[in-house]
């Protein structure tokens, strides 16, 4: 099988020939990587099964000043310490401007500029597009986490106005993503921390299921998978998104839910990517703990399809390199 069709074999929940697998990584952890293998092309050699395209326009993150960088919507980001996120550091939109505060072009072709020579060049890719900061990440980085929590409760209205065009914005970006032999939208909400929702299951049912449902099924619309990240323990949410249209999720994180109860669960119904510890084994596992714990990924998540393997999110800098190699050595020799 092609990775292609490993993927979409798993993506309707049989068996592939292989588990398919996608390992993305941090900064830091990458230029690790490229010193442990001695090699800066390390990545395009570890046989990841999707290709991945962004759809931000190409001037989106200026550098404006030192460390700080401003992203498409002009939200600032201070990356002293977290060199691939960083901290928001200015709040933009309040309620007396959400209404009329200038949002970026969708139709800038800088976004899509790309596509059509990677999608000529890897005939048999899939082909996902990360649209990512979805709605509640949109929302309060640009108004104020602190902001938007309270307005959960003091000013709907506000909520509701703001969240509604930022979903007009989102399902204009889809229509563009779609025109283009693409295979899936990846969406990017967190909603979570480790021990539930940030703003608990009956205020997300309110605010963001009734936009989620609209967004997924434009996607469906357009006959392309939907892909979620939704950092944290979330997995109430599961029976709510697959009812909306979801097809994948991910990061499938084993530090805040049983993976393999989950995937006895949903995984009829629901595909994970993710799955191994990022917070545990990849930092201070063993290299036989890291291989035992993949190993039974791939035997039992992976059994009947429905599983993408991957680290539960980007690999932080904080793996240890001989960990992050066997972990790949593994996944490459099934």
């Amino acid at each position: 099988m092609s990775n292609r069709e490993r993927v979409l074999t798993a993506l309707n929940h049989k068996q592939p020939d292989k588990v398919p697998y996608c390992i993305t990584f941090t900064k830091i952890a990458r230029e690790k990587m490229a010193d442990y293998y001695r090699d800066e092309a390390f990545e395009s050699k570890l046989g990841n099964c999707f290709i991945i395209l962004e759809s931000d326009p190409a001037w989106a993150w200026q550098e404006v000043r030192p460390n700080v960088w401003q992203d498409q919507f002009r939200v600032h980001w201070d990356r002293s310490v977290d060199r691939d996120i960083g901290i928001v550091c200015n709040t933009l939109v309040n309620r007396d401007n959400y209404a009329d505060f200038p949002f970026p072009d969708p139709d800038d072709p800088s976004r899509f500029a790309l596509y059509e020579s990677a999608i000529k060049q890897n005939p048999d890719g899939f082909f996902v597009v990360d649209l990512g900061w979805t709605l509640y990440e949109r929302a309060w980085t640009l108004a104020g986490m602190e902001n938007i929590l309270m307005a959960f409760m003091a000013d709907k209205g506000f909520v509701e106005g703001f969240l509604d065009r930022i979903t007009e914005w989102n399902l204009h970006m889809i229509d563009n993503i779609c025109a283009f032999d693409i295979d899936a939208i990846w969406f990017g909400d967190d909603w979570g921390q480790q021990r539930g929702l940030i703003m608990g299951h009956e205020l997300w049912r309110e605010f963001f299921k009734p936009r989620i449902r609209t967004l997924f099924q434009r996607v469906k619309s357009h006959g392309k998978y939907v892909f979620l990240h939704s950092c944290g323990k979330v997995d109430e949410l599961f029976d709510d998104l697959i009812e909306c249209g979801l097809d994948l999720f991910n990061p499938f994180q084993p530090e805040v839910i049983d993976v393999f109860q989950i995937k006895q669960q949903y995984g009829d119904r629901l595909s994970f990517w993710g799955g191994i510890s990022t917070q545990r084994t990849l930092p201070f596992g063993t290299v036989n703990q890291v291989k035992d714990e993949v190993r039974q990924m791939i035997d039992k998540v992976g059994k009947g399809g429905g599983y993408i393997a991957a680290p539960a999110h980007d690999i932080p800098a904080d793996a240890k390199p001989e960990n992050i190699a066997v972990m790949i050595e593994v996944l490459q020799k099934q």
